[in-house]
């Protein structure tokens, strides 16, 4: 028995998971830019772990290991891949002799490709990994993946210690959006209407590959809330962390899904919510760590000090009842949120007299960056150059022609994304 399943059971399972053993294995892929920075890993020892959000794309990337592989000559049969997403009872080192059985394979004689999805599914997964690892080092490379991220518990840390790296796999970029709709637009400058066309698109899929060709918006809305939102929120936060009020877990994402980069007041939200400050607090924390919010900290010189300072949170799915708005005041929420997370923005700036700049980017060197919809000033990012020596700032914004004054650009946000 494995994990409550028999051994008929698990070895269909790894045969219908592993095709490639009986057949030829072809994958239709669009080119990512993770992908070519996670082959340079593959060489090394090291476990090779993809986190990020549900539906971005992580199953896909593993599977485009097992292809690349196949191609470059190794046997077929020397790839396990195993998907924890529904079997989660499962023994990885019982499932690894069930695959040996299966394919006659010994790891300990030639080398092996093991890849495990949705591995935080597993019970204690990070001490199961380790003994994979340690057992077969030097003979089987591991790929793992998980929709939560597995970094949010310190066993993992120390438990895999100098024997994982970690990737995070976001949403598509413009570009790579593009890629997957196999649209070229070049030069640019000579596309402009289309590719103000194709972002507002891209703004309503939200960057997730399966909506790529996806225009309605209630298609979107069920994609999002039933296939994302709502199995992190009532299934695999619970599962990792102590959540007693999934209601008001639920409504603190909405709140932000709607009204996108609020500065919140834990008092407020919790008497609006009754509940405790701790509980919003603790509640904003696992929201993070599982991927649906980004939390941006005031700037300061001093880094300590900003950690201390106003926070500011954007979603990183936003409601489709705004990103299919057209009045200005929603355009320009949704347009705000899509740039912090597409440059995975840490930082804003307010100071005491209300100056504010969106998104300060600090590597590799200052930025500052105002998010307008169509404005081309910006009295707040000419003080944040003066004040803290930038060399230069950006004003995006949602179909304005490039110009430059002085040592500000105003630049349209698919030309930014583009060229950048």
């Amino acid at each position: 028995m494995l994990g409550g399943l028999n051994i008929v059971s698990v070895s269909e399972m790894l045969v219908a998971f592993n095709p490639w053993w009986k057949e030829s294995f072809g994958l239709a892929f669009c080119p990512r830019t993770i992908y070519g920075e996670i082959r340079r890993f593959h060489p090394l020892p090291q476990i090779i772990a993809f986190t990020g959000l549900r539906r971005a794309g992580k199953s896909t990337l593993l599977l485009k290991v097992v292809h690349d592989e196949i191609a470059a000559g190794r046997d077929p049969k020397s790839i396990m891949y195993f998907s924890f997403d529904e079997f989660k009872g499962t023994e990885p080192i019982e499932l690894l002799k069930t695959y040996f059985e299966l394919t006659g394979k010994d790891v300990s004689k030639e080398k092996t490709l093991l890849l495990f999805d949705e591995i935080q599914k597993a019970d204690d997964w990070e001490n199961k990994i380790k003994t994979v690892y340690d057992l077969y080092k030097g003979k089987a490379k591991i790929y793992i993946s998980g929709s939560e991220s597995l970094l949010v518990r310190s066993k993992s840390k120390e438990t895999l210690a100098g024997r994982i790296f970690y990737f995070k796999v976001e949403a598509l970029s413009f570009r790579e959006y593009l890629d997957f709709k196999q649209l070229k637009f070049e030069p640019a400058a000579l596309y402009q209407k289309e590719l103000h066309r194709e972002f507002k698109s891209y703004v309503q899929s939200q960057g997730f590959p399966e909506l790529v060709d996806v225009t309605d918006k209630q298609v979107i809305q069920k994609y999002l809330q039933e296939g994302i939102v709502e199995k992190i929120i009532y299934k695999e936060i619970p599962s990792i962390f102590p959540v007693k009020e999934t209601a008001v877990l639920e409504s603190m994402l909405k709140l932000l899904m709607e009204e996108p980069g609020q500065t919140i007041d834990m008092q407020t939200l919790a008497s609006q919510f009754k509940t405790t400050r701790q509980t919003i607090s603790n509640y904003f924390s696992f929201l993070e760590q599982a991927f649906l919010i980004r939390k941006l900290y005031n700037y300061s010189p001093n880094k300590r000090k900003a950690e201390r300072k106003l926070k500011k949170y954007y979603p990183t799915i936003l409601s489709p009842s705004l990103t299919f708005k057209e009045d200005p005041l929603a355009q320009s929420k949704v347009l705000e949120c899509v740039v912090a997370n597409a440059l995975r923005a840490e930082f804003f700036w307010r100071d005491e007299y209300k100056n504010e700049v969106d998104i300060i980017l600090t590597e590799p060197a200052l930025l500052p960056i105002e998010v307008k919809l169509s404005e081309t000033k910006s009295k707040s990012l000419e003080l944040f150059i003066q004040k803290f020596h930038a060399k230069k700032g950006y004003i995006i914004t949602q179909n304005k022609q490039n110009d430059q004054t002085n040592k500000v650009e105003t630049i349209s946000a698919f030309n930014y994304f583009l060229s950048h």
